[in-house]
């Protein structure tokens, strides 16, 4: 498929806008006014690169991210980029409802207390290390993972900081669900800057001028291969951390209500690579800060801790890469919510929606409602690509 073939076949797109500038197209599920010039200039960035496939596809919740937007989508052949996929591999949402219909604050607030004292968050890991079976099993050449392997018994099942959370939530089906972000830890940062080095020494060594920040590891090297396999055991470590944080949450529960019952688990990693097919060819899918959303694929779209959440399906729409957004995004970088937001004004925003939320001083704000676009601007910008199953409301909040 050719450039104009490309084109013609974007320019029906109900999407909002079609970037016609770069070698490629970037199609732009929001106005570029929204995107910021920064953003956008990462986002063609994206559409030079000599290995890029058909278009490139941004999410309405993008914002500035290393190299490549977060809430964008690459597609490559013959290559792989190592800051497409991020510093934090694998990291995700899960969800899991329980057959609670509601929760008492003063039993909310004992789970919350239970968790903190089985779940460490930010820097914090565990002070023995963690049931071996937890862990992923190691297949083909692994040798970060293996430097790392040690440390990962500690991490696993631990929150980790920034937007990380846990969030108990009241359904729109009526029930109490669960949710958790996190991701790789340690184990997934060391994989990805050990192979962002490596990329970047090879495009040194071909004299590429392509950005640093997206230097890539061509199908060609040893290294190729290696990335892939470590990047997918840092995938199933992330998942194995949700489901260990999962378990204790589930335990939190067990011990405050009697008779509790949990189903319809759901997973969904927002950074990583993956083997597809998309307009006919096989191409590696970059998601970074995005969500697949195939025809009928259960997925979770968070908004902050003072907004709702949403449990969608895929429509599998093409044209980005059978693609959603994978939260709201931020509005304000982490330095300007400290700077511009009022501390006492989001408690207060957050309390009279009765939000057990995490907000301790103002080193929080980062993580304050208002540092978030709006995710109701979010959903409607991406009707295309998900319809929306369940609303959840935050009754509690644990912040990494």
């Amino acid at each position: 498929m050719n450039i104009s073939e490309i084109k013609k076949k974007l320019s029906p797109f109900k999407g909002t806008t079609v970037v016609e500038t770069e070698k490629l197209p970037i199609k732009l599920w929001l106005s570029k006014d929204q995107m910021g010039e920064e953003t956008l200039k990462q986002a063609q960035n994206l559409a030079n690169l000599p290995f890029a496939f058909s278009h490139i596809a941004i999410m309405p919740d993008t914002h500035l991210g290393y190299g490549m937007p977060i809430g964008a989508i690459l597609a490559t052949k013959g290559a792989i980029v190592p800051n497409a996929v991020g510093v934090d591999i694998g990291c995700g949402m899960c969800s899991l409802r329980t057959n609670l219909k509601d929760v008492e604050t003063s039993d909310l607030k004992e789970i919350i207390g239970i968790i903190r004292k089985t779940v460490p968050v930010g820097f914090k890991k565990h002070e023995f290390p963690q049931d071996e079976a937890w862990m992923p099993k190691k297949t083909g050449k692994l040798p970060i993972v293996e430097q790392e392997f040690e440390n990962g018994l500690y991490q696993i099942g631990t929150l980790g900081g920034g937007n990380h959370f846990i969030e108990i939530q009241k359904g729109s089906d009526g029930y109490i669900w669960i949710m958790v972000h996190s991701g790789s830890r340690n184990i997934g940062f060391t994989v990805a800057k050990h192979y962002n080095d490596i990329a970047k020494d090879i495009n040194e060594k071909l004299k590429t001028n392509l950005p640093k920040d997206l230097a890539h590891i061509p199908e060609s090297s040893e290294y190729f291969e290696l990335y892939r396999n470590e990047m997918n055991y840092c995938i199933a470590f992330a998942l194995a951390n949700r489901k260990l944080m999962m378990e204790r949450v589930k335990e939190a529960f067990s011990q405050v209500f009697q008779e509790v019952e949990f189903s319809n688990f759901i997973n969904k990693p927002h950074n990583f690579a993956d083997e597809e097919e998309h307009f006919g060819e096989k191409v590696i899918v970059h998601r970074k800060g995005a969500t697949r959303a195939r025809k009928g694929e259960w997925g979770m779209i968070p908004g902050s801790q003072g907004t709702q959440s949403y449990l969608v399906k895929g429509k599998g729409e093409p044209y980005s890469f059978e693609s959603c957004s994978h939260g709201a995004g931020r509005l304000l970088s982490r330095t300007q919510a400290r700077k511009q937001l009022d501390f006492k004004e989001e408690v207060k925003a957050l309390k009279d929606q009765g939000i057990l939320h995490g907000m301790r001083n103002k080193s929080d704000l980062d993580e304050a409602p208002s540092s978030y676009k709006d995710i109701e601007e979010v959903m409607a910008s991406q009707k295309d690509l998900i319809d929306i199953e369940i609303i959840l409301k935050p009754l509690a909040v644990i912040k990494g």
